[in-house]
């Protein structure tokens, strides 16, 4: 039975997959004319002092907005009205956060990270966070000093 690592892993290679099949289909070019793919974005993604006319800050601004649209069709399947009769439809629920997890794999690699990367700087974070909620965080002690060390 695979691992979580294994089946994070296996969930970056696929997107990989569909994001260069999508690149080709949609004949999506580089900035030398070369058919566009997530190996070179990672590799665009690894130079220092990357800049605004990038594929790499193009790119993650398309998938954040694709992203952010996903969330807000998520929000939409939300029931708010609470007088209503209305019921949560969970399997169209559960199929928006899955759209999501595309584009957030699609982010992180555009950011130049694998499975390993996101699973080394999650755990970082996450003590971070417990770290933060021992020692009362709040908005008038929040820094991001404590940030500082989460390396990828």
């Amino acid at each position: 039975m695979p691992t979580a690592q294994d089946k994070l892993d296996q969930l970056f290679a696929m997107q990989t997959e569909l994001n260069d099949r999508i690149f080709a289909k949609k004949d999506i070019r580089d900035n030398e004319g070369k058919t566009l793919t997530m190996a070179a974005l990672i590799a665009e993604a690894s130079r220092p002092e990357l800049g605004p006319n990038t594929k790499v800050n193009e790119w993650l601004g398309k998938y954040l907005q694709a992203l952010n649209d996903e969330s807000r069709e998520l929000g939409e399947e939300l029931l708010w009205k609470w007088w209503s009769k209305d019921h949560l439809d969970m399997q169209n629920i559960r199929v928006e956060i899955v759209d999501q997890l595309h584009f957030w794999i699609s982010l992180a690699l555009t950011a130049g990270m694998d499975a390993e990367s996101v699973f080394k700087v999650y755990m970082q974070k996450n003590a971070v966070n417990h770290q933060r909620q021992e020692s009362g965080y709040s908005k008038a002690t929040k820094t991001e000093a404590d940030n500082q060390g989460v390396k990828a």
